[in-house]
C-alpha cells in the first residue's frame, strides 16, 4: 500500500510539473516584456494573421443596462446612483430606450449573426430599493422576454448582474460598497436572479470591472456615488466587492450549478503598459508593479491564490487583510478570466499607475501576461472596442481599424501563444451614455439618434465590418492570388535608381596629370620638392581621376544591375539657367559616369530634372524670376534638355525628363492656383523636351524619353462606405491623373479633377482655376512620352474629409489614415505589396497597353547590419510586379529598387550606408536579378553570345593591370626560356667540336 501511494505522489508530482511547463509558471507575467535581442520585424508571427477562429469560437456584443435602458422612472423600476450622479433625469430618461425598444436591439442582434449576448439586469429594475422582496413584476417580465427571445434566436443570454448601477436605497442606508452587509445583500439578489433565470442562462458575470467600481466611485469621484475617499476607502470597497464575489459564486456552485449546468465568473478590466527600454530591469519591474496595481489588485486573489499582489500589500500598509479561511474562500472563484480591455481602463490616463512607462493598445500582450501570471486560463474577451467622437454617425472608420486591430490580436494569441481565448464581446451593441462622458463619445456598433422619437438602430461600419469577420470567422486576405514562380522577360532591366549626382569639378586624383618633376625629402623635411625647368611627358585626363566615380563603380558591381538611374544637376551644369553660361566641366563628369558605367556593362537612365521639397534644383536666375510659376522656365528647361541630348545622347537610351513633378504641390503651396500654375508649366517642360528628342536626336541617339510620376496606390479607408470609394478615385485622378492625362490620354487634365474643382467653386468652398490648355498645347502635350515611368512607395488609405480653402490638398476633399496593422516603415510607409500589383492594372486599364518601367520601389529600413524589412518589401513587392507582368499582362519593362546610398540625417533607403558599407538586403536584390524572378527549377533565360563577349569584354576592361602584369612576366619567361635554349644547344655544339678534336 504505501509503494503504491508513493508512487501515485510521483506520478502527480510530474504531472504538475509537465503542466508547469507547458502553460508556464503562475507569477511569470513580466517576461512578457523581456524582448528577443535577435527580434525580426517581419517575423510572421507579428505581422497581421490571415486565418480563422476555432470552430466553436463565441462571438457576441455587450452592453450595460443603465447605458441603453432608458425609462428610468417608467413601470416601478427605482433610482440608481447614476440616477443621482448624472443630477438630470433627462440624460438618461430616454437614452436607447432598449426597455421599450426591445425588438429593434433584436432586429439589430440578428443582423450581426453574433452568438452571444453580453447584458447586465438593472438590480433597482427588479428590485427598486435593493432589498430583495416581491420583484417589480414590469421590469421581471422585460428580462425573462429578453432572456427567451435570445434563446428563440439561438442565442445565448451572458448576464451581468451588477454593472455599476447600485439602488440608491443601499447607498443611502447602507453607504453602498464601503458597508460589509452590502455582501449578503448582493448575494440574496444574485440568488434571486440564479432561481428566476437559471434554467436559460448559462453564463454569469457577478460584477463588471470592479476596479472601476472602486477606483473610480470612491476614489477620484469620477462615478456614481462619486465620493472623493480616502485610499482606505478605495481598497476597503475592493475588498468587499471580492467577498461579495466569492459569496455569489459559491452560492451558485453548490445551489443551482448541479442541475444548472452554467458558469460564473467576475469581469476584470485593466490597461496595458510598455517600458521605456525592454532591457531595462527597472522598467520591466515598474511595468510589472502598474499592471499588479489595476489587474492583480483583483485577478490574484480570485484566480491565483486568495491574496493580494506582494507589491500592493508593501506599497500600502493599510490594505485590508484576507485570514487565511478567506484566501481559501476567495482563491479560484471563477469558471473562467472575463476580461475587459476598452477606453474605460485607459482613461483618464492621469489616474493610471503609469509609472513613467509607455500605455499601449497591444491585447495580444496583455492576454499572454494573464496566461503566465494566471496559470494559462480559459478567457473570454467580455469587453472590447473602442470610441469616436459624438459627431460622428455610421461613418466610423477608425473603429473599423481599431476593432481589426484587437480582433486579430486575439487571433494572433490564440495561435501562436496557445491562449484558451473561447470568446470575444464587441462593446458596445447601440450608442448609450457613456459613464463620466455622457453622451461626448459613442462606442456602438449601431448609431441611435437620441432626438428622434424612433430612436432606429442604423448599422455603423463597423457593424458591418464585425458582421464579415462573424461571417468569416476571422480574417480572408484581399488577394488570394498565390505566388508565382515565374521570370521577367529576358531583356528585363533591373535597376538601381539614385538622386542627384553632385559633380566634382576638378579631378579628385591630379598625380598623373601634373608635369612636373619632384623629389622628396631632399632636406630631410619629409615633402616634395619641384625640380625647376624640367617637364616630364604626363597622360591625358581620364575619367578615373574622379574618385567619386571609382566609388560609384565599386557600388555597382555589387549591386550587379543591368541599369542605373540617376540624375543631373540643372544648376551646375547651366548656373545662369540659359546657354550664356555651360560648365563643361561638369558635362564631362557627367559623360564620364555614363561612359565608365557602360563598360560595367550597366545601362544609365538619366534624369534631367530631380526637385525636392527640400531643394528645388533650378538655377538661381529663373528661381529670382519665379521658378516654375513663370512659363520662361518652360523653354528654359528645352535648352537644358536639348544640351544633355546633344552632349550624352549617344550613350543614353533611357531618359526622364522630370522625377515627380506630381509632388511639387509641397513647394508651390501657397495656393492652389499656383500650384496648378507650375504643375502646367512642368507639362509644357516636359512636352517640349520630348518634342525636341523626338524631331532632332531620336533618328540618330535610337533612346526612350519620358517622366517618372509618384504612383502609390489609394484605396477607400473603410469599403463600406461609396464616399471613401469616391475619395480615393479622387485622389488617383488628382495625384497621377492630372500629369497622365494630359500626355497619356487626352491633352487635358481629367474631367473628374475639372468638375470636382468647379463644384466646389460653385459651392463656394474654393476659389480655384485650373489652367485651360490652348489647342497647339493639347497638341504639343498629347503623346509626348515614350513610356510610363512611376515611383511606387505604399498604398495610401483615403477618407473623404471635406475641406474649405484653395489650396492643392483641399481641392481633392481626402485625408489618409494609418492602418495600424500593417507593417510600416520607421517613416510610417505602409508595406501593402498588393497596392502595388492594383495601380499597375490601373495604369493598364486607364491608358492603355503602355511599356511601363517601374523607376524607384523601396522603403526606409533602420537597421545597417541586417535589413530584413528591405528584403521582405523587395521580395513581397517584386512577386507583385511580376503577377502584374505575367497574369495581368502589364508590359513591365524593368524594376529599378530605391535606392544605392542613403543621406545623413534622412530615412535609410539606401543599399549602403552614406560612408559605403554595403547592406545585406544587397544579396537578396542580387539573387532576384540572377534569377530574373522568382523561377522553378530550371530557367528560362541563359546568357546569350553577345552577353558572354560582354562578360569577357568587362574581364578585360576591369583586369588591365593585371592582365598587362602578367603578358610582361609571361613575356620575360618565354625570353629566358628561349635564352638558356639557345645556350643550352651552343654548349652542345662546342662539346661536340671538342670531342671530334679529340678523336682525331
Amino acid at each position: 500500500i504505501m509503494c503504491g501511494q508513493r508512487l501515485e505522489k510521483i506520478v502527480t508530482f510530474w504531472t504538475l510539473v509537465f503542466i508547469r511547463i507547458v502553460t508556464g509558471l503562475a507569477g511569470e507575467g513580466r517576461s512578457v516584456w523581456k524582448k528577443d535581442s535577435h527580434f525580426s520585424p517581419v517575423s510572421e508571427t507579428q505581422m497581421f494573421l490571415y486565418d480563422t477562429f476555432p470552430k466553436e469560437f463565441l462571438w457576441g456584443v455587450g452592453t450595460g443596462a443603465f447605458q441603453v435602458e432608458g425609462s428610468w422612472r417608467k413601470d416601478g423600476k427605482g433610482s440608481s446612483i447614476w440616477d443621482r450622479f448624472t443630477g438630470d433625469a433627462d440624460s438618461t430618461g430616454t437614452s436607447s430606450d432598449s426597455y421599450i425598444l426591445l425588438d429593434k436591439d433584436l432586429s439589430a442582434l440578428d443582423f450581426l449573426g453574433v452568438t452571444f449576448y453580453q447584458f447586465s439586469i438593472s438590480w433597482s429594475r427588479l428590485f427598486p430599493t435593493g432589498v430583495v422582496a416581491a420583484p417589480n413584476e414590469k421590469g421581471l417580465q422585460y428580462y425573462n422576454t429578453l432572456i427567451d427571445s435570445l434563446l428563440h434566436r439561438n442565442i445565448d443570454p451572458v448576464v451581468t448582474l451588477y454593472h455599476w448601477d447600485l439602488p440608491l436605497m443601499l447607498q443611502e442606508k447602507y453607504g453602498g460598497w464601503k458597508n460589509e452587509s452590502m455582501i449578503d445583500i448582493f448575494n440574496d439578489y444574485a440568488t434571486f436572479c440564479f432561481q428566476t433565470f437559471g434554467d436559460r442562462v448559462k453564463y454569469w458575470i457577478t460584477i463588471h470591472n470592479p476596479y472601476l467600481v472602486a477606483w473610480h466611485g470612491y476614489g477620484t469621484g469620477i462615478h456614481a456615488p462619486g465620493e472623493r475617499g480616502k485610499m482606505t476607502t478605495v481598497y476597503s470597497v475592493g475588498h468587499n466587492l471580492i467577498k461579495a464575489h466569492a459569496k455569489v459564486w459559491h452560492n451558485y456552485k453548490e445551489h443551482f450549478q448541479p442541475y444548472q449546468k452554467g458558469m460564473i465568473s467576475i469581469v476584470l478590466g485593466s490597461h496595458w503598459i510598455e517600458p521605456n527600454k525592454s532591457e531595462d530591469e527597472s522598467d520591466i519591474s515598474k511595468c510589472q508593479k502598474s499592471m499588479e496595481r489595476v489587474l492583480g489588485w483583483f485577478a490574484k486573489p480570485i484566480h491565483r491564490d486568495g491574496d493580494y499582489p506582494e507589491e500592493l500589500k508593501n506599497e500600502y500598509l493599510f490594505l485590508p487583510h484576507f485570514t487565511e479561511d478567506e484566501k481559501n474562500y476567495i482563491k479560484g472563484t471563477a469558471d473562467f478570466f472575463a476580461f475587459s480591455f476598452g477606453p474605460s481602463n485607459f482613461k483618464p490616463p492621469n489616474t493610471l499607475p503609469k509609472m513613467g512607462q509607455n500605455l499601449s493598445l497591444n491585447l495580444r500582450e496583455v492576454l499572454n501576461w494573464i496566461k503566465l501570471e494566471y496559470n494559462n486560463p480559459r478567457i473570454l474577451i467580455a469587453e472590447n472596442g473602442w470610441f469616436t467622437d459624438s459627431h460622428v454617425k455610421t461613418d466610423d472608420t477608425t473603429a473599423i481599424y481599431m476593432m481589426k486591430n484587437f480582433i486579430n490580436k486575439v487571433l494572433q494569441a490564440i495561435k501562436y501563444d496557445n491562449i484558451d481565448v473561447f470568446g470575444y464581446t464587441a462593446w458596445s451593441l447601440l450608442d448609450g451614455f457613456e459613464w463620466q462622458h455622457a453622451y461626448n463619445i459613442r462606442r456602438g456598433l449601431f448609431y441611435v439618434d437620441f432626438k428622434s422619437k424612433k430612436k432606429e438602430r442604423i448599422p455603423k461600419s463597423s457593424a458591418l465590418y464585425y458582421k464579415q469577420i462573424i461571417q468569416e470567422n476571422g480574417f480572408f486576405p484581399k488577394d488570394s492570388t498565390p505566388n508565382l514562380q515565374a521570370q521577367f522577360s529576358c531583356d528585363f532591366s533591373w535597376g538601381i535608381t539614385e538622386s542627384v549626382l553632385k559633380a566634382e569639378l576638378a579631378a579628385s586624383s591630379p598625380q598623373f596629370c601634373d608635369s612636373s618633376l619632384y623629389l622628396w625629402n631632399v632636406t630631410g623635411d619629409g615633402l616634395l620638392h619641384r625640380v625647376e625647368g624640367v617637364k616630364l611627358k604626363t597622360r591625358p585626363a581620364q575619367c578615373t581621376d574622379f574618385v567619386s566615380i571609382k566609388k560609384q563603380l565599386d557600388l555597382l558591381e555589387k549591386m550587379k544591375v543591368t541599369h542605373y538611374r540617376f540624375a543631373l544637376d540643372w544648376s551646375l551644369i547651366l548656373p545662369n539657367g540659359d546657354l550664356s553660361v555651360v560648365n563643361r566641366q561638369v558635362l564631362r563628369y557627367y559623360r564620364c559616369v555614363i561612359s565608365e558605367v557602360l563598360k560595367l556593362n550597366v545601362q544609365s537612365m538619366v534624369t534631367l530634372y530631380y526637385p525636392t521639397h527640400t531643394y528645388l534644383g533650378l538655377p538661381g536666375p529663373l528661381l529670382q524670376t519665379g521658378g516654375w510659376l513663370n512659363q520662361s522656365t518652360a523653354y528654359a528647361f528645352q535648352a537644358y534638355a536639348a544640351l544633355c541630348f546633344r552632349e550624352l545622347g549617344d550613350l543614353v537610351k533611357l531618359w526622364i525628363t522630370i522625377n515627380e513633378p506630381n509632388q511639387l504641390s509641397n513647394v508651390y503651396n501657397r495656393s492652389s492656383n499656383d500650384t496648378y500654375r507650375a504643375a502646367h508649366n512642368l507639362l509644357i517642360a516636359h512636352a517640349m523636351a520630348w518634342r525636341i528628342y523626338d524631331e532632332q536626336y531620336r533618328s540618330s541617339q535610337y533612346g526612350k524619353v519620358s517622366l517618372s510620376l509618384h504612383s502609390d496606390w489609394a484605396e477607400p479607408a473603410n469599403p463600406f462606405f461609396e464616399s471613401h470609394s469616391k475619395a480615393a478615385n479622387r485622389f488617383l485622378q488628382f495625384e497621377i491623373g492630372w500629369f497622365a492625362n494630359p500626355i497619356f490620354k487626352t491633352g487635358d487634365y481629367p474631367a473628374t479633377m475639372r468638375e470636382y474643382i468647379s463644384f466646389k467653386n460653385r459651392k463656394g468652398l474654393s476659389y480655384t482655376l485650373l489652367p485651360s490648355f490652348t489647342s497647339a498645347e493639347k497638341q504639343l502635350v498629347k503623346g509626348a512620352a515614350d513610356f510610363y515611368a512611376l515611383n511606387h512607395f505604399t498604398t495610401r488609405f483615403v477618407i473623404h474629409e471635406p475641406h474649405n480653402g484653395s489650396q492643392y490638398e483641399f481641392d481633392r476633399d481626402i485625408q489618409f489614415l494609418q492602418d495600424i496593422t500593417c507593417l510600416s516603415s520607421p517613416s510610417r510607409l505602409a508595406v501593402v505589396p498588393w497596392g502595388m500589383r492594383k495601380v499597375l492594372r490601373w495604369i493598364k486599364k486607364t491608358y492603355g497597353d503602355l511599356d511601363i518601367y517601374i523607376t524607384a520601389n523601396g522603403i526606409d529600413d533602420q537597421s545597417l547590419d541586417n535589413d530584413e524589412l528591405r528584403n521582405y518589401y523587395l521580395g513581397k513587392y517584386v512577386q507583385e510586379v511580376l503577377k502584374a507582368y505575367y497574369i495581368d499582362k502589364v508590359k513591365i519593362k524593368g524594376y529599378y529598387a530605391f535606392k544605392l546610398t542613403e543621406e545623413k540625417s534622412k530615412p535609410r533607403f539606401g543599399f549602403f550606408t552614406s560612408d559605403s558599407k554595403g547592406k545585406p538586403s544587397i544579396k537578396f536584390y542580387n539573387s532576384l536579378i540572377s534569377n530574373n524572378g522568382f523561377p522553378a527549377d530550371y530557367s528560362v533565360c541563359g546568357p546569350s553570345s553577345h552577353e558572354k563577349q560582354c562578360s569577357f569584354c568587362l574581364f578585360i576592361s576591369q583586369k588591365k593591370p593585371l592582365i598587362f602584369f602578367a603578358c610582361c612576366i609571361f613575356s620575360t619567361l618565354i625570353l629566358l626560356l628561349a635564352v638558356i635554349f639557345f645556350h643550352k644547344r651552343k654548349r652542345r655544339k662546342r662539346f661536340k667540336a671538342k670531342s671530334i678534336k679529340c678523336i682525331c
